[in-house]
């Protein structure tokens, strides 16, 4: 799985890499630890031995003699791994002498091939004596006098002491590692969050401007943001002044044509009723698609800028209100939730399409026409290629004659009037389609519940958060 969140990366890569290190660092220490331990236990049990070696001698009948004072309780008692024995080498014959903690027991001796003298014909092997304690023995040959009487000495220690030594050092050290580690990992998180704070920074920024609240990147960023920050407000800056000149050429090009147009409709009225009713009607056509492709072209150049939002209530209010006046036989009824319901979109486009549909329901509708608008819910789409998450819904219901599914398909065709008696070129829901659909989003046409047209638009809301 992909991770898409910087901090999170950021967080991941410092914990899986302190984590790492303090556990090799914990098994170096540890294992340095240990090698230092037995190598101080060896050179215990090397001083003992020669604290033996000097407390025993060879007395004038041949006997070993000596009482090796250690130091240490544990030579004195019994099975606890701790032990010294004297004995004699070749054809000298003595009784050995032994610790008191060893007794009548003995201790295993392996061969010189098992375990070889060293330089300092020095020897240690370990081996388990009779009660199963696993025991360090460090061993030597000395001879004792001048008629070249030589003993065996031996002085053994428990290696449990280094193990026990060992792993509670292990255990203090993980511990403290595991502290260190995590106190790391949070004062690691604290910076990380810290140093991105100017990205949230951004992304706040960029926020505002989509939401409309905002034309460009304000902040005080750091030297690394900076320059992006710049680029991204020349990208804004470049985007209204490429806008601002679609819309002018736009307006030259609706102001050129609007005299010959009008001369033609002019001309129209005085010529026969024939001609006339044909060149009017022609002229009309030609108004509309001249309007409709106007239209397409401005939307064309503005729909991806993150500046257009139009707040729904007040934009609808003026539209119904318009509707009102012009309709006085008839109610309006106009419900937007939530109150800061808004739309993104140029408010001209959002007055355009709703203001046509209000316009059919109007001409059609009996009595009453109802206007509602709400966030639409989540599993409502506009466009199928569209990746937006947020979305408007408006619904334009009248209680007239409405439209059956064949008359419906009609409808929507561009210039179709399925009532000639009403005055109007037919364009209006074709306008409605195109203008909805260079945003994205889509209308439909169904029967509503007062048994009149039903007309659903679905339109791009202003998105709350920035993925």
């Amino acid at each position: 799985m992909r991770i898409k969140s910087l901090t999170a990366r950021v967080l991941l890569l410092t914990t899986v890499w302190s984590t790492v290190a303090l556990v090799v660092i914990g098994l170096l220490i540890s294992t340095l630890y240990r090698r230092s331990a037995e190598r101080g236990f060896q050179d215990l049990l090397r001083a003992q031995l020669y604290n033996v070696i000097n407390s025993v001698t060879i007395g004038d009948q041949g006997a070993l003699s000596g009482s090796p004072q250690l130091g240490d309780l544990r030579f004195a008692q019994p099975r606890t791994g701790w032990y010294w024995v004297v004995e004699p080498l070749g054809t000298y014959t003595a009784a050995p002498l032994v610790s008191p903690s060893l007794g009548s027991a003995t201790i295993p001796v392996p061969s010189v091939l098992e375990a070889p003298f060293d330089k300092n014909y020095e020897r240690y092997y370990q081996v388990t004596d009779a009660t199963g304690n696993r025991v360090q023995v460090a061993e030597t040959e000395v001879v004792l006098d001048t008629d070249g009487r030589a003993a065996r000495f031996r002085v053994s220690g428990n290696v449990e002491v280094v193990e026990s030594d060992v792993s509670n050092f292990s255990h203090s050290l993980y511990l403290a590692l595991a502290g260190f580690g995590v106190g790391s990992l949070i004062v690691n998180a604290l910076a990380i969050l810290y140093g991105l704070k100017p990205l949230d920074k951004a992304r706040a920024a960029l926020e505002r401007i989509r939401a409309g609240e905002s034309e460009l990147l304000k902040g005080d960023f750091p030297r690394e943001i900076l320059p992006l920050a710049n680029e991204v407000n020349a990208l804004i800056d470049s985007n209204r002044r490429i806008v601002e000149r679609a819309r002018m050429q736009v307006g030259n090009l609706a102001h050129s044509l609007k005299t010959p147009i009008a001369v033609l409709l002019n001309e129209a009225r005085v010529l026969e009723r024939s001609h006339g009713e044909l060149v009017r009607s022609q002229a009309e056509a030609m108004q509309g698609q001249v309007q409709s492709y106007l239209n397409r072209a401005r939307i064309a150049a503005q729909r991806e800028s993150v500046l257009a939002r139009t707040d729904a209530e007040p934009a609808l209010e003026r539209l119904v209100r318009v509707m009102r006046r012009l309709n006085g036989d008839k109610e309006f009824e106009l419900n937007v939730t939530p109150q800061n319901l808004a739309v993104a979109m140029e408010q001209q486009d959002l007055e355009e399409t709703v203001g046509n549909l209000l316009e059919n329901a109007s001409r059609f509708a009996t009595t009453k026409v109802r206007l509602s608008a709400a966030e639409a819910a989540e599993d409502v789409k506009g466009a199928e290629a569209s990746a937006r998450r947020h979305w408007v819904e408006l619904v334009i219901e009248d209680d007239g004659p409405g439209l059956e599914p064949d008359q419906i398909r009609e409808a929507l065709k561009r210039g179709r009037r399925l009532d000639e008696s009403k005055p109007g070129t037919g364009l209006g829901l074709s306008i409605v389609t195109e203008i909805s659909n260079e945003y994205q989003g889509r209308l439909e046409l169904s029967r509503g519940e007062w048994g009149g047209l039903k007309a659903r638009l679905i339109l791009p809301g202003v998105t709350k958060d920035v993925a």
